[in-house]
């Protein structure tokens, strides 16, 4: 007799237990389907040991509940008497009244994600959610009830690999091989616990949802704000085989989401136990292959240079018209980095480039109000003053360049002080721009009319900020700095909502944690007093869980012929993106550089674990002549890596969409390569 034996261990240990949810609670369906007929669908009573229907199955399903310290281990073993294609699924129930609850499915799931659109997954559209594991983080599921702090969590640990191409994307479909994967979500029940008087049938209540193979419904999120119908597959067992699941269930209390959130994520590490893999590059080796992107993508046909870094084709990699001066094109970062870079390696066609696009934007790059033109087709003309929207991001992170640009510079006995004036009248204009209660708006015009009032994009001035004062020792921008981040700690930080920091999605997303981490990091650093500075730490710490809740613990498994799977891809240590945009990246920038300095400050050794992860995580990808990746030329590192079942536009997962922007991909990994820079511009004396 052949048998296959999956053993699923889904573990986790949150302190303090109360009101136990019984795992014998867990109601059980069972779904066999007939290829060429739909499913038949079988609830699951206990008998002993067995989970048995209202009629004979040709499946033995034995059942197990095991007491470990705090946990609750489940398991599940299915035999099948004959081939069968199956699909198991379970509900846990919680007398939890939904309107209470927040929910949490790492990098894909946060509070009911209401800042996301009815075409993302959201509240908006249904209160009752299931997901492949790949699009999470960590593999778990968890509820919290505000009301009375309880939480419980369900997690599920993969032993082994395995994924399989479907033949279809929606309705019943029979899995063409075997997969790892299963599911795991949230649903509504108007059952009235027993504990409750029925006063309250009206009520919905929370339940978690788990399961092997994966379902999605009610909707699939498989392409950027793009709702497709559900789907239900199914795993194939033949006469005699066996697989077993088990799953590890927890209960916890928190004084509010963000507790909730922060020992979810360090039980999901110590179950986990994600190992740093053994990097394909060194450092040096990884800016030696990056360099090739500033010689490839250099632009000086216009009276703006730069290195094109957005609206590029994989398969060719040829420069564009498209410039985005921050996120996306990071133009100003990249030239100081090709400078800093070529002067280091005798390489003087970098040191060109880089005075040239510096010398461009000092000429052409300015609103006569002193903010940097943000983005543009340049082929069509540098635009009008009037036709310019101003993000507070990019003019940021425009501004951190040039400060590490003049800094770098001062070293070396030059000069510049047109770009010192330049960046002071900026910095005045923040000052001015600046709400009352410490925010900034997320888009403007020159005259300060708002475009985007909402202040979720506030910490990207912040270390803006931070910068002038220890440049030019005005005290006015610390003042202003200190004020954003009273606006954070109040607005994002306390109630945990991280959002609408990036460019093309404005909802939950990773980048605004790492803002706010980012932003309380260089307060911390520049503080002198005590009681100041271990504020700033806490919050730092905080908002540093939410950033890592992002960052994947797993390695999510390809089938034979995806790309990525074929690459020996693993994902662990790289990060989903937001909820509108469901894929991996290498976005880190200065974050592993600040969880280590975090773990050292705090004894969080999780974080220096994570740095580790990270940092030797994100070269994998890195094109190379022997190794190209799928993308065209050495050194422009992918952007958009599609690790489970959605796309961005094209391809879908263990692929890249066909258009990417390296620019931003490229700065990334060159800050996470340079882990002193901050440090010597933030402690030097002036």
């Amino acid at each position: 007799m052949k048998t296959i034996l999956k053993t699923i261990v889904c573990a986790f240990c949150l302190a303090a237990l109360t009101a136990e949810v019984q795992a014998a609670n867990v109601s059980y369906k069972l779904n066999l389907k007939q290829p060429g007929n739909a499913a038949v669908v079988y609830n699951l009573t206990r008998e002993g040991n067995q989970l048995t229907a209202d009629q004979p199955l040709p499946i033995v399903i034995t059942q197990k509940e095991t007491r470990e310290g705090d946990l609750r281990r489940l398991t599940v073993t299915l035999t099948a008497q004959q081939r069968v294609y199956f699909n198991l699924g379970m509900v846990l129930p919680t007398d939890f009244a939904t309107d209470d609850c927040d929910f949490y499915l790492p990098g894909f799931w946060y509070h009911k994600n209401l800042r996301s659109p009815e075409s993302a997954p959201s509240f908006h559209t249904s209160k009752s959610w299931n997901v492949r594991e790949d699009r999470l983080s960590a593999p778990l599921t968890g509820v919290y009830d505000g009301k009375s702090g309880r939480s419980v969590v369900v997690m599920r640990q993969l032993d082994g690999s395995a994924d399989a191409l479907t033949t279809h994307q929606e309705g019943e479909v029979i899995l063409g091989g075997r997969t790892s994967l299963g599911y795991l979500g949230f649903e509504q029940s108007n059952k009235v616990p027993k504990s409750q008087s029925n006063n309250v049938a009206t009520q919905t209540f929370a339940e978690l949802t788990f399961g092997y193979p994966w379902i999605e419904t009610p909707k699939r999120y498989t392409r950027k704000l793009t709702l497709t119908p559900s789907a239900t597959t199914f795993a194939r067992l033949d006469a005699g085989e066996s697989i077993t699941l088990s799953w590890l269930v927890s209960e916890g209390q928190a004084s509010d989401y963000g507790k909730f959130v922060k020992t979810t994520w360090q039980m999901a590490v110590d179950q986990l136990r994600p190992q740093p893999l053994t990097p394909l590059y060194t450092p040096s080796q990884v800016k030696a292959q990056l360099a090739n992107y500033f010689h490839q993508a250099y632009v000086d046909q216009y009276d703006l240079k730069y290195h094109s870094g957005i609206s590029l084709r994989c398969d060719d990699c040829l420069p564009t018209d498209h410039v985005q001066l921050g996120f996306c094109g990071r133009v100003l970062l990249n030239a100081f980095n090709a400078l800093e870079y070529g002067e280091q390696t005798g390489e003087e066609r970098l040191v060109e480039m880089g005075r040239a696009i510096f010398d461009s934007w000092l000429a052409y790059g300015f609103t006569q109000k002193g903010y940097f033109k943000d983005e543009m087709r340049i082929a069509q003309g540098i635009p009008a003053d009037a036709d310019v929207v101003h993000s507070i991001r990019q003019q940021s992170e425009a501004v951190y360049a040039v400060f590490h640009y003049l800094n770098y510079e001062k070293q070396h006995g030059r000069k510049h002080p047109q770009w010192e004036q330049k960046v002071r009248t900026l910095l005045n204009n923040m000052l001015d721009l600046q709400k009352s209660d410490g925010h900034f708006p997320r888009k403007y015009r020159d005259d300060h009319s708002d475009v985007d009032a909402s202040g979720g994009s506030t910490p990207s001035a912040t270390s803006t900020l931070v910068m002038g004062y220890r440049y030019f020792g005005d005290k006015r921008y610390l003042q202003a700095a200190k004020l954003s981040v009273d606006y954070l700690e109040k607005n994002i930080i306390a109630p945990s909502d991280y959002f609408s920091s990036t460019l093309d999605a404005n909802c939950e997303d990773k980048e605004a944690a790492i803002s706010a981490v980012t932003a309380t990091y260089y307060l911390a650093m520049v503080s002198k007093k005590a009681q100041e500075r271990s504020h700033y730490i806490a919050l730092c710490q905080q908002a540093a869980y939410f950033a890592l809740s992002w960052y994947y613990l797993w390695d999510v498994p390809f089938a034979q012929g995806q790309m990525l799977g074929d690459l020996g891809f693993k994902s662990r240590g790289w990060s989903n993106v937001s909820v509108e945009n469901n894929h991996v990246d290498v976005f880190v920038f200065e974050l592993a550089h600040i969880v280590k300095w975090l773990a050292t400050e705090t004894g969080e050794q999780r974080f220096s674990l994570m740095h580790d992860l990270i940092a030797s995580s994100l070269c994998q990808l890195l094109p190379t002549d022997e190794r190209l990746c799928g993308i065209a030329i050495p050194g422009f590192n992918p952007e958009v890596v599609q690790h489970t079942n959605w796309d961005y536009g094209r391809n879908g997962k263990g692929f890249y969409n066909d258009l990417f922007a390296p620019g931003w991909a490229i700065a990334s990994l060159w800050e996470l390569y340079s882990p002193n820079r901050t440090v010597q511009f933030l402690q030097q004396r002036r």
